[in-house]
């Protein structure tokens, strides 16, 4: 019996994908496992039974990673469960932010109630007047899930692609269209594009990746979307350069006090999954990974961990040990189960940066003893019997 915690509300479509081997349990230190949104998990303690943490979502800064891993706990995300959501929530962007709609629409609110306000409209509108997508050049950083989405809808609407990703996998690349113009330097989108959007995950690496020398690059009638994360942008070097017209607009769904009410921003309250069907779609994701590996210890979509598989076990014991990635490692794991004369069948080991995963079904049933003596190895962060 595993015994689940919910940080958050999670849809109801998701729980039900846990089978009576689960129980919910009201508080999160007796959790073997958490499905979690926003809530802030960097001041909360890890329970030592605690294995695995997902996130019904993509964004994982409100988890801490580097503390989990030593933990040997599993944090989970769900790329591409959202995608759709904030796919249609970045196309409206493109036709609110070219057009003055949002201007226009606040314009009239702030003349309810005013018996010539047909007439004043008419006169008023011109200064809302605004400009059509359809062959202008828009150009994508980040071919994930998302802007693989984006880019093809924005094919379709006529508009010219450029497509910016040195990571792209193989699954994004089979599903972008052929029409999209994929640039080596980033450099080049930000010289030639009248719309920019931004889809990469925040890492030391690409925050504020898009600051001073970046928006010097772009045209003074660009128009910069963001809706990713706020921090990928230095949005103080943003809002300066819309104070003296270098950009027409930047549009966000991350409000903070920098971009709110100033000149030339258009925030939304943090919109872009918030959808029935993303955040349905996420929990049933999430749910399914954690029972993936509550039951296999197989990982997938993790952020902390890489990808390991091997199926169901169908051996007399499977093992999971999470460790440093450090030479020889697997060499000390295989003489500890030869010395007991115990037959490995099968293994998989991989890493992630400092952090490596080695999985082991076994012949024979495990002892405390190996497990106790595997566990003292230098490097060991945690061992998992799964079977």
């Amino acid at each position: 019996m595993f015994k689940y915690h919910c940080l958050n509300p999670i849809a109801e479509v998701g729980l039900e994908q846990f089978d009576e081997k689960y129980v919910k349990c009201d508080d999160f230190a007796d959790a073997d496992c958490v499905l979690v949104r926003s809530a802030k998990m960097h001041e909360l303690e890890l329970s030592p039974q605690l294995l695995a943490v997902a996130r019904a979502g993509a964004g994982v800064n409100n988890i801490p990673l580097d503390k989990c891993a030593k933990n040997g706990i599993v944090v989970f995300n769900t790329p591409g469960a959202n995608a759709n959501g904030v796919k249609e929530l970045v196309l409206a962007a493109l036709f609110y932010s070219s057009r003055g709609i949002a201007e226009g629409i606040a314009w009239l609110s702030s003349h309810q109630g005013e018996d010539n306000i047909a007439k004043e409209a008419e006169q008023q509108k011109k200064a809302y007047a605004g400009s059509e997508i359809e062959g202008k050049k828009l150009g994508v950083i980040g071919l994930g899930a998302i802007g693989v989405k984006v880019a093809n809808a924005a094919v379709n609407l006529g508009m010219e692609v450029y497509g910016y990703d040195p990571y792209i996998s193989v699954d994004a690349a089979w599903h972008l269209s052929r029409a999209i113009r994929h640039v080596i330097n980033v450099e080049e989108i930000y010289a030639n594009c009248d719309y920019i959007t931004i889809h990469v995950p925040l890492l030391e690496s690409t925050r504020k990746m898009i600051g001073a020398e970046a928006v010097k690059l772009m045209k003074n009638s660009a128009i910069l979307l963001n809706f990713a994360r706020d921090e990928l942008v230095d949005e103080e070097a943003v809002v300066s350069a819309l104070k003296v017209g270098k950009l027409r607009r930047y549009v966000s769904d991350f409000p903070n006090p920098v971009t709110v009410g100033a000149e030339g921003c258009i925030v939304t309250p943090h919109l872009g999954a918030s959808t029935v069907e993303s955040e349905d779609n996420c929990a049933v994701m999430a749910v399914k990974e954690l029972r993936d590996y509550m039951e296999n210890g197989n990982i997938n979509n993790s952020v902390n961990f890489p990808k390991i598989d091997m199926g169901v076990c169908v051996t007399a014991s499977r093992i999971i040990v999470f460790h440093q990635n450090k030479a020889n490692t697997i060499t000390r794991f295989s003489a500890i189960f030869g010395s007991v004369g115990i037959n490995i069948a099968e293994m998989n080991n991989k890493s992630m940066g400092d952090n490596a995963v080695s999985m082991f079904d076994l012949d024979s049933p495990l002892t405390e003893d190996i497990i106790k003596r595997i566990g003292e190895l230098d490097g060991v962060y945690r061992i998992r019997v799964v079977k």
